[in-house]
């Protein structure tokens, strides 16, 4: 059996300093900086690359999940911030643009980065 040593996600950016902002200024994540390239920790301590790409085309699936402990206190912190809600057709949001789970899973919103990429902010559970 394989030993890994260590695993990581990654993904791309055109702009590596408006990426740095976003994950620092914004979102509030700890954000370092080495060879051009963004090393964003996450709560509970793993990390994710974020790496320079000239020609990047934003995903179109959710690259990060943050979960947090008040929804609604989270996205208004951080739409004070510079944040910004998406709006998607297929889902019913509030006025702030949160989607109730009920039944089919947490209570989320949606916003992204300066290059498009999608990051989604979950309630954890209240349990």
């Amino acid at each position: 059996m394989v030993d890994y040593a260590q695993g990581f996600s990654g993904f791309a950016v055109p702009d590596v300093a408006a990426a740095k902002a976003f994950y620092d200024e914004v979102l509030g994540l700890e954000v370092a900086e080495e060879h051009g390239m963004l090393q964003l920790t996450l709560p509970g301590g793993a990390t994710v690359l974020a790496y320079p790409k000239d020609d990047h085309e934003p995903a179109v699936f959710t690259i990060l999940n943050l979960g947090v402990a008040d929804l609604p206190a989270a996205v208004d912190e951080l739409s004070g911030r510079g944040a910004t809600w998406l709006r998607y057709e297929d889902f019913e949001q509030d006025a702030r643009g949160i989607v109730t789970g009920g039944d089919m899973g947490p209570d989320i919103a949606w916003t992204s980065d300066p290059a498009g990429n999608v990051i989604a902010v979950m309630q954890l559970d209240r349990e």
